[in-house]
């Protein structure tokens, strides 16, 4: 079992920054995919950015090359570090970590809420 326990999450103004953070249970040597998600009210869960053990690192168009998603292995923490955060929107990040086993195992922290304030 991998437990996951966002934070960062809050209330910033457009074209402000935060970094989110996932604090994983085991150590993430042993985790092959950590992600970030976002859900907006009445909307479904979409990927923001995923990273790899090796470091490969996938974002979604919509990032725009303004959040970067990185590994902290000593720590067990991924983090996302997001810059000129859009107008008026709040999502629900969430911190995600895939096992590759038979064939894999997926696990979901609780969300951390980005409020967007114009």
């Amino acid at each position: 079992q991998v437990r996951l326990v966002e934070s960062g999450g809050g209330l910033v103004q457009a074209g402000g920054s935060l970094r989110l953070s996932c604090a994983a249970s085991v150590s993430i040597f042993s985790i092959n995919v950590m992600g970030w998600y976002r859900q907006a009210p009445g909307k479904q869960r979409e990927l923001v950015a995923h990273i790899t053990s090796g470091g490969e690192t996938n974002y979604a168009d919509f990032v725009k090359c303004r959040f970067t998603i990185s590994r902290e292995n000593a720590k067990n923490t991924e983090y996302l570090q997001m810059n000129s955060l859009e107008q008026e929107r709040t999502d629900v990040y969430y911190c995600k970590a895939i096992v590759i086993t038979r064939p894999y195992d997926e696990y979901w922290g609780h969300g951390t809420k980005v409020t967007v304030s114009s």
